[in-house]
C-alpha cells in the first residue's frame, strides 16, 4: 500500500509539472542518460538570460524555435491567446493549429464526405430515406476540438523535450533586449534576450459598424461553436470567408456570403470566378459589392443584418442565425509595445517591414503573418522560421524564397495554385510575351453520379518563348492540394512547357490533366474535353 501510494504521489507531481504555465530553465533539470545536457553547437557572446526569445507560440515561431535550440542556442517561447470578443479562447499552436488550417481541413472533410454519401447511391450503395440522413454539429464540434487539444498537449511535450522555457504570458517589449512577460497567475518575469523573433500572427477585424463586436463571430469562434450556426452570413470574400461558407452549406446549413469588392483578392480572377460559380451552383447565396451598416439582435435572437448595394447605393436587410465576419486580419503588433524596441510597422495593418525576416533594429527578427507583404501560409512561416533559426545560430546563408509557394483555397472544388496569376504574368512580362494553356476536364468519378464538371478547369501560364519557363499553375477540381503539391517541386526546379507536356501522366486521374494541356488562349480552341483520353 505505501508503495502504491508513494507511485501515486509521483504521477500526480509529474502531471502537476507537464500542466504548469510557465517554468524557469534554472529551476529544471533535464536527464539525457543520467546527463544534464544541452546541444553545444553554438557558442553565446549573449549576456542575456537566452540567446534567442521567440514571441508567439504558432507554426513559425515554434519552428524557429526548435531549430534553435537544435543548434544548440537558450531559448524561451511566450505565447498568450487573448479572449475573442465572444470569449473564444485556445491551446498552444498559433493560429493554424487552433482556429485555421486543421479544424478548417477537419470541416472541410466532413462537408465532402456528405456529398460522398450522396455520390455512393449512383455506385450501388443502399442508402436509407433522404430525411434519415442528418449531420450532427456537436459530435463534428467535439471531434475537431478534441483534435486540435491532442495537437496542443505534444506541442507542449515537445517543448519541454527540447529543453526550450515556455511562458504561458503576454509578453511586451521594455527595451531593445528586455520583455516584460505577465503569466496566467499574475506573476511577472522580466527575460533578456541577445535575439528575438516576433512570430505573432494576428486576429480578425470586425468592421466599425453597430453590432459587429457584441453579435458577430469570426474564424476564431466558427470552429468551437457550442451550438450549430444556422442560417449564416460571412461577411467577406477572400479565401478564408468562402472555405467558412463552403463547409457550412456542405454540412447543411443556409450560408450567403457579402461581397465588397471582388471574391479572392490577390488570387488569379478567372479561377476565381470559377470558384464563385461552383459554389452558386451548390447553393450558396452571394450578395455582391455590397457592405454591411449593422448587426441588430431581436427578440427571438436572431439577428437582423443591414446593409448597402455599392452599385445603386440601395438598402436591404435580412435575417442569419449566425454573422461571421472574414473582412481581414490585423497583426497583434501594438499588443508587444514594438515602439519600445523601435520596431518600424505598418500603421494601417500593424504589420512589420522586414528584409530577409530582419526588423529595423538588427537583433529582432519576424516571421509569419505578422510581416508584411509575404504570403499568409503556415507552410511558409515554418520553413522561414526554420531557416532564420540556421542563419542565426550555424554558418547557414540560405534564404527564404517567397515567390514559388503553392497554396490551395479549400472550397467545396478545391483551387490549388503555384506561381504568379494570369493578371500579374502581363503586368510583369506584358501579354504579348507569355503564353496561357489552358483546359477543361472531366474527373472519371464525377461520372457515374453525374457531378457537374463544368467547373473543372486548369491552367498554366509560361513565357513565351522557348524554352516556355512555367510561371503560375492554377487547378480547380478534387483534391487540389495534393495535385499542385508535386508540381509546386517541378517549378522550384525550373519547370518548362516541354518538360510538362513530355511527362507521362498516370490515368484515370485529375493531376494527369496538367501533363495533357496543350490548348492556349491565343489559339481560340474549345479548351472542353472531347473524350476521357482526349
Amino acid at each position: 500500500m505505501a508503495v502504491a501510494k508513494w507511485l501515486c504521489r509521483v504521477v500526480i507531481a509529474r502531471t502537476h509539472s507537464l500542466e504548469l504555465n510557465s517554468y524557469s530553465s534554472s529551476k529544471r533539470i533535464y536527464l539525457n542518460n543520467g546527463v544534464n545536457s544541452r546541444p553545444a553547437r553554438y557558442s553565446s557572446s549573449c549576456h542575456g538570460q537566452y540567446d534567442l526569445i521567440v514571441i508567439g507560440g504558432g507554426s513559425g515561431g515554434l519552428a524557429c524555435a526548435k531549430e534553435a535550440v537544435q543548434l544548440g542556442a537558450k531559448v524561451a517561447v511566450l505565447d498568450y491567446v487573448t479572449p475573442s470578443p465572444r470569449g473564444s479562447v485556445w491551446g498552444l499552436g498559433g493560429t493554424c493549429v487552433n482556429v485555421g488550417c486543421i479544424p478548417k481541413k477537419l470541416m472541410h472533410q466532413a462537408s465532402l464526405l456528405g456529398e460522398a454519401i450522396i455520390d455512393s447511391k449512383a455506385y450501388g450503395w443502399v442508402l436509407p430515406e433522404a430525411n434519415a440522413i442528418k449531420h450532427d454539429w456537436q459530435v463534428l464540434r467535439e471531434a475537431v476540438q478534441n483534435h486540435i487539444k491532442s495537437v496542443n498537449w505534444v506541442t507542449r511535450v515537445q517543448l519541454r523535450d527540447k529543453k526550450i522555457d515556455y511562458y504561458n504570458g503576454h509578453g511586451q517589449f521594455v527595451d531593445l533586449h528586455t520583455v516584460k512577460v505577465v503569466v496566467k497567475t499574475g506573476k511577472e518575469h522580466t527575460l533578456t534576450a541577445s535575439h528575438f523573433v516576433i512570430a505573432v500572427g494576428g486576429r480578425p477585424r470586425y468592421p466599425d459598424i453597430p453590432g459587429a463586436l457584441e453579435y458577430g463571430i469570426t474564424s476564431d469562434d466558427i470552429f468551437s461553436l457550442e451550438n450549430s450556426p444556422g442560417r449564416t452570413l460571412v461577411i467577406g470574400a477572400g479565401y478564408i470567408g468562402l472555405e467558412c461558407a463552403g463547409f457550412l452549406n456542405g454540412l447543411g446549413y443556409d450560408a450567403t456570403v457579402m461581397v465588397r469588392s471582388v471574391p479572392l483578392r490577390g488570387f488569379d480572377q478567372q479561377m476565381a470566378g470559377i470558384i464563385t460559380d461552383e459554389m452558386m451552383s451548390k447553393g450558396v447565396n452571394f450578395l455582391m459589392k455590397c457592405i454591411p451598416l449593422s448587426v441588430e439582435k431581436k427578440n427571438d435572437g436572431k439577428l437582423l443584418v443591414s446593409w448597402t448595394n455599392i452599385t445603386d447605393q440601395s438598402t436591404h436587410s435580412d435575417v442569419f442565425d449566425t454573422v461571421l465576419f472574414a473582412v481581414g486580419r490585423r497583426a497583434l503588433t501594438k499588443e508587444l509595445c514594438v515602439e519600445s524596441a523601435g520596431v518600424k510597422t505598418v500603421p494601417e495593418s500593424g504589420k512589420i517591414f522586414a528584409e530577409n525576416e530582419q526588423t529595423n533594429v538588427k537583433h529582432i527578427y519576424a516571421v509569419g503573418d505578422v510581416l508584411h507583404e509575404k504570403p499568409e501560409l503556415t507552410p511558409v512561416a515554418i520553413q522561414a522560421g526554420k531557416l532564420l533559426a540556421q542563419r542565426l545560430f550555424s554558418n547557414s546563408n540560405e534564404q527564404m524564397d517567397y515567390e514559388t509557394v503553392a497554396t490551395t483555397v479549400f472550397t467545396p472544388l478545391e483551387y490549388g495554385t503555384v506561381g504568379i496569376s494570369e493578371e500579374v504574368a502581363i503586368k510583369r512580362y506584358g501579354e504579348d510575351n507569355i503564353e496561357v494553356f489552358h483546359a477543361f476536364y472531366k474527373p472519371t468519378e464525377f461520372s457515374v453520379p453525374q457531378r457537374n464538371v463544368k467547373n473543372c478547369y486548369t491552367k498554366v501560364i509560361s513565357k513565351r518563348k522557348d524554352p516556355q519557363k512555367v510561371l503560375g499553375m492554377h487547378f480547380v477540381g478534387p483534391q487540389a492540394g495534393e495535385v499542385i503539391q508535386g508540381f509546386a517541386a517541378a517549378m522550384k526546379c525550373g519547370l518548362t512547357m516541354k518538360q510538362l507536356q513530355s511527362t507521362v501522366g498516370i490515368h484515370p486521374t485529375v493531376a494527369e490533366e496538367f501533363t495533357r494541356i496543350y490548348i492556349t488562349k491565343r489559339s481560340g480552341v474549345d479548351p472542353n474535353p472531347q473524350s476521357c483520353c482526349s
